[in-house]
């Protein structure tokens, strides 16, 4: 089965997707979904029976178009192209709606009306001349009508479809009632709907204008995105800058950036050092410094120095093509709090029209005349909006992944979205992810005449040329103190027990107890030290100089600075706390009370840590497992959601539901306090538009009239409701864009 995800046109409300959807799932070996905000299909079909002419041709039969994916440029194109076209038809519909309205109701306010159409003495120009003002609106809003009968007679009743037959019925007994005003009875003139027809559809075409300008800041987060990279960038070919199209830009490209010039592609810097803003990628607010062999990212700000770098990953495999690309698959997707409203989507049409036609028939049989019955008619099927249940989860779901993406916090899916809200216990795998997951050197003691920067050069000189982590840690620290080395002579490494070597002479050891006892040195004196070190899960190294103990160093993975308010943060959400890790008891139990974990494993092998992910689970947990190695990436995908940290490896990254691309642990509070506060932006939308139909459509159908004598809904307050509910929707969902997520 391959999938694709292409876009749909023509669609204007959740019964319109819901038809593509049936269209499509009838056919065997398809699996289709549409999402109505984005205006996606993601469909899976097998490419041996099917191609995207005859995907294309299955839409276009039940009465919409389909195109290639866009990229970002065409679709803002074609969203633009969208709203001017609606704009200029509605601002037509205006010019022409407010004379109709003024004709046929200002009488009745007592406004002066001109004497050639006044209805008493000119009935026959009255209604005329309402009748030839109708008909641009009526061209105006033809889309209702193309698309509301095309559907209507597909058997697949859409918002359009109800828009169609409440404004035709009303213009087809205007009609009426002019013929007879010109033939019969002049007072018929009193019976006209024009302005209702005119009014609908006007107050519609404003309803949809609204909602699309609205829907266009709902995925403001990927125009975003898209506007941090650059047109250009100039490279160096042949000793000279040269200026080039960002596309025509080659791996190994060595690229010129000036300050306050974006970051074209991502790459390693090969001259020059600077500050960056990774703001809108990382959402991390304080510029990162970066020196020679660092990495930059696409899309990036040079802040004040000029540097030259290396391209590394170019065009769909650069981190901001892969973040548009994430955030763009997450929108398009659907949550599956979705699917009660596609439910009722499906079948609400066809219930709206059996209601309007039940209602109008029970008031006309009931005696209340023609003109009575068709008002409730026509307000039954103007008020009801399914465009409003279908549109509650999909423009939430687009906010608050768009929200998170901002913030450096990618969610995948509208169902990883909807399930972490669910989560009751985030398990933490502990190096590179409660820790900073590389040693460093923590703490020096010394024993006899030596002092702590004699002891750290002596060691570092010895351990430059090993490869061991712990060597590196040691190196590192020396370096950061620009401590000189010494030269040094007969190095031999002893795996298991340490190193060793002579400086200006001095036979030098490093290493364990092993190699100590083996050497016969005295250790009693630094008997406490180490026990200490060793209880503060760090690995003390013992050195030795001329048979002599001199000092121990110590080394350890330490706690990153955000962990302990990560936890914290965790803790107030009402969340336990675990850590897993394959380190020692002892390691694990101190790190695990520095930062305030719950509880913790330890001792457990790689491929131990998905079958203790399932033990929670079979115990009742919902599970969020956060890790960043090739060895989280079982459990990763074994948990209900799996956090990769964004530094972790592409392995990690790929298992997960949610990639943190901060390397911070307070995202993990953050993503899931956002997928609280979507999912109850969600229900309230859900909750409204029930609510509104609910309540809407009897009191359209006059049950409240005939219950408690209460006014009747005339069918232009109809549209004006139906028009406000997907409005209020979509505006309630922009809420979401308030929401803090590192609050």
């Amino acid at each position: 089965m391959k999938s694709r995800t292409y876009s749909v046109t023509g669609m204007s409300c959740a019964a319109c997707a819901k038809a593509v959807e049936k269209a499509l799932n009838k056919n065997e070996n398809i699996n289709a979904s549409v999402n109505i905000a984005t205006e996606k299909l993601n469909i899976e079909y097998d490419e041996k029976k099917y191609d995207f002419e005859k995907i294309k041709n299955i839409v276009q039969l039940a009465g919409y178009g389909l195109l290639e994916t866009l990229n970002e440029e065409e679709k803002v194109k074609m969203h633009e192209e969208k709203v001017k076209s609606l704009k200029n038809r509605l601002i037509l519909s205006i010019i022409f709606v407010i004379p109709l309205f003024y004709i046929s109701m200002g009488h009745m306010m007592r406004l002066p009306l001109p004497d050639f159409i006044n209805p008493v003495k000119y009935p026959l120009r009255y209604t005329l001349v309402q009748l030839f003002i109708t008909l641009p609106i009526i061209y105006a809003g033809r889309d209702f009508f193309i698309h509301g009968f095309k559907n209507l007679i597909r058997k697949s009743p859409t918002m359009d479809s109800l828009i169609a037959i409440g404004s035709t019925a009303a213009i087809l007994y205007s009609l009426y009632a002019t013929y007879m005003t010109a033939t019969i009875d002049p007072e018929y003139h009193m019976n006209l709907y024009y302005e209702s027809a005119g009014v609908i559809i006007t107050l519609i075409l404003l309803g949809k204008f609204l909602e699309i300008r609205t829907k266009g800041q709902t995925s403001s987060a990927i125009k975003k995105l898209i506007g941090l990279q650059p047109k250009k960038a100039k490279i160096i070919e042949n000793g000279a800058e040269k200026e080039v199209l960002i596309e025509n830009i080659k791996v190994g490209n060595i690229i010129i950036v000036k300050p306050g010039e974006k970051i074209p592609v991502d790459g390693k810097v090969t001259s020059g050092s600077t500050s960056i803003d990774e703001s809108m990628i990382t959402g991390e607010s304080i510029p990162v410094t970066k020196n020679i062999g660092d990495k930059v990212i696409g899309g990036s700000i040079n802040k004040n120095g000029s540097i030259q770098f290396q391209a590394t990953e170019i065009g769909k495999n650069t981190i901001l093509s892969q973040i548009i690309k994430l955030v763009e698959e997450a929108q398009g997707s659907k949550a599956p709090i979705s699917r009660m409203a596609d439910i009722v989507a499906g079948y609400f049409v066809p219930i709206v029209i059996f209601i309007a036609v039940i209602s109008g028939v029970a008031w006309y049989l009931s005696g209340a005349g023609l003109t009575a019955a068709l008002t409730f008619f026509i307000s039954v099927l103007v008020i009801a909006c399914p465009c409003a249940l279908g549109l509650a989860t999909p423009t939430s779901i687009m906010v608050g992944t768009g929200k998170g993406a901002e913030n450096g916090i990618l969610i995948k899916s509208g169902e990883a979205l909807e399930t972490a809200h669910k989560i009751r216990t985030v398990v933490l795998d502990k190096t590179g992810t409660i820790t900073k997951g590389k040693p460093v050197l923590t703490d020096i003691r010394t024993y006899g005449r030596y002092d702590k920067n004699e002891i750290l050069k002596t060691a570092a000189s010895v351990e430059k040329h090993s490869e061991h982590p712990l060597a590196e840690a040691i190196v590192n620290k020396a370096e950061e103190m620009n401590i000189e080395f010494k030269d040094y002579d007969k190095f031999r490494a002893m795996p298991g027990y340490g190193i060793r070597a002579e400086i200006e002479g001095k036979e030098i050891q490093i290493g364990n107890k092993k190699l100590m006892n083996s050497r016969k040195i005295d250790l009693s004196e630094s008997e406490s030290d180490y026990n200490l070190l060793s209880n503060e899960g760090k690995t003390p190294m013992f050195i030795s100089i001329e048979n002599e103990l001199a000092g121990i160093i110590a080394v350890a993975d330490v706690v990153k600075e955000t962990s302990k308010e990560a936890v914290n943060k965790l803790h107030k959400l009402g969340l336990k706390v675990i850590m897993l890790t394959g380190d020692n008891e002892k390691t694990a139990d101190y790190i695990a009370k520095k930062v305030g974990i719950d509880s913790v494993i330890s001792e457990i092998l790689p491929y131990q840590k998905a079958e203790e992910i399932k033990k929670l689970q079979s115990q009742g947990e919902f599970v969020a497992m956060v890790g960043d190695g090739i060895n989280d990436s079982p459990a990763l995908a074994q948990a209900n959601v799996g956090i990769a940290i964004g530094s972790g490896t592409d392995i990690a990254i790929e298992s997960a539901d949610i990639v943190l691309i901060k390397n911070d642990l307070n995202d993990v509070a953050g993503a899931i306090a956002l997928s609280k506060a979507t999912i109850t932006n969600i229900k309230e939308n859900l909750f409204w538009a029930f609510f509104y139909n609910v309540i809407g459509i009897p009191f359209a159908a006059g049950i409240f009239y005939v219950l408690f004598g209460g006014p009747k809904l005339d069918p232009m307050i109809a549209a004006f409701a139906m028009s406000f509910s997907s409005v209020s929707v979509l505006l309630n969902a922009l809420r979401l864009k308030l929401f803090k997520v590192a609050g």
